[in-house]
């Protein structure tokens, strides 16, 4: 066992998951990371313990070994998730919107159950959810990622009031489009509706585009190797500057100029049709 700090990253066989991995490194973190494969990825210097943040029994297996070979867990990056590609909400059966849940918010809740009453018994710890500015700025056809993302918001924020007195603290950390293979691995709507087939196809161009021109996993990375140093963290940081944009226009611009910004940006008609009385 080492005297290092010990940081556990979710969902870190790519994308923002191994950004984070591999900057904790460099930070002098003993870092594990997760997959649901387990083993392969994650780099150099960074083992993947087999998980799958659904699973119940998979998730305490894997921070039994993780306690087993390192005798403790200082910092827990809940990374792991996966959207929907852009759909209207009612293309989306309760089924999906479970599987959503399931890995995007229970997820975090599974894993904070099995970690938060080592960190509570050692009297210290930080727990860093990623979160989106889609979960404080709702877009439309992403609802069901956009709701997930909300719940991550309001949980985070209850945990951190309640951790606090016990040592950890709990801090979310929002990116918006981010360079990723992220979308690649987004669930088709499964009840897709003809009425949307042109609005569908639209708007996924519009988010394609955004995300190829969006930040590298390296900006949010940077974003949570400072929450996690930071002496009196914030509840939440953004991570990029669109992030930051639209955080700023929901904090100080009237409710319509940021409906119409988020209706601008997706190149959506800004104009209500009239209504009869």
């Amino acid at each position: 066992m080492n005297n290092k700090r010990v940081a556990l990253v979710t969902g870190a066989s790519s994308g923002i998951g191994e950004a984070i991995a591999h900057k904790l490194v460099a930070a002098g973190y003993s870092v594990y990371g997760t997959s649901r494969r387990g083993g392969a990825g994650g780099g150099e210097g960074v083992p993947l313990l087999k998980l799958d943040v659904t699973d119940d029994a998979s998730v305490e297996a894997a921070i039994e070994a993780l306690l087993r070979l390192e005798g403790r867990i200082d910092l827990l990056v809940n990374n792991a998730g996966f959207g929907i590609a852009p759909a209207a909400a009612e293309e989306s059966t309760v089924e999906q919107a479970k599987a959503v849940f399931d890995t995007n918010f229970l997820g975090i809740v599974r894993m904070t159950r099995a970690v938060v009453p080592h960190m509570r018994s050692r009297g210290d710890g930080r727990i860093i959810n990623i979160g989106s500015i889609l979960g404080v700025v709702a877009v439309p056809y992403a609802a069901l990622y956009c709701a997930s993302k909300h719940a991550v918001d309001g949980y985070s924020q209850a945990l951190d009031h309640e951790l606090r007195t016990h040592g950890i603290r709990v801090t979310v950390v929002e990116p918006g489009y981010t360079k990723t293979q992220f979308e690649t691995n987004n669930l088709q709507p499964d009840a897709k509706l003809d009425v949307y087939e042109a609005i569908r196809v639209k708007v996924t161009k519009v988010v394609n585009q955004a995300m190829a021109t969006g930040d590298g996993p390296d900006v949010v990375a940077e974003v949570v190797l400072q929450a996690a140093r930071a002496e009196r963290p914030k509840l939440r940081y953004t991570a990029g500057k669109a992030a930051g944009q639209l955080q700023f226009l929901r904090s100080f611009a009237p409710a319509r100029l940021l409906d119409t910004g988020i209706r601008k940006a997706l190149k959506l008609d800004t104009k209500l049709p009239s209504q009869a009385h």
